[in-house]
């Protein structure tokens, strides 16, 4: 097993993704290429972030990074709930888990600017 794989935000991020994916999928076809584009970028993104700051010593730029596309994913997903191509229990899920994510971001800001 490697680190990040220990990591429980990687864990989290993870399995989200494999979830968020399947339902981007499924959005109509005229927002394919923008809305669910969008949002599964940002979501690459907070994965990748994820890999990149577990193996860096100076990841406050990333971890920041990673803290603006949970934003803005969050916000993605607020719209796409309000257009209806995430269900109110889809959207309620994402939204805890984009929180939880955040939470964790955050505590690792937190713990990386003491150092």
């Amino acid at each position: 097993m490697r680190p990040h794989e220990e990591l429980p935000l990687f864990v989290l991020w993870s399995d989200f993704l494999h979830w968020l994916l399947d339902r981007t999928e499924k959005f109509p076809k005229h927002v394919r290429f923008t809305l669910s584009g969008r949002i599964d970028a940002y979501a690459l993104d907070v994965f990748e972030g994820i890999v990149e700051a577990r193996y860096t010593r100076t990841r406050m730029e990333i971890l920041k990074r990673i803290d603006l596309a949970l934003e803005k994913l969050r916000l993605l997903l607020r719209v796409v709930h309000q257009r209806r191509y995430l269900s109110h229990d889809q959207y309620e899920y994402a939204s805890s888990i984009v929180h939880e994510a955040g939470r964790m971001v955050g505590g690792w800001i937190k713990e990386s600017g003491k150092a």
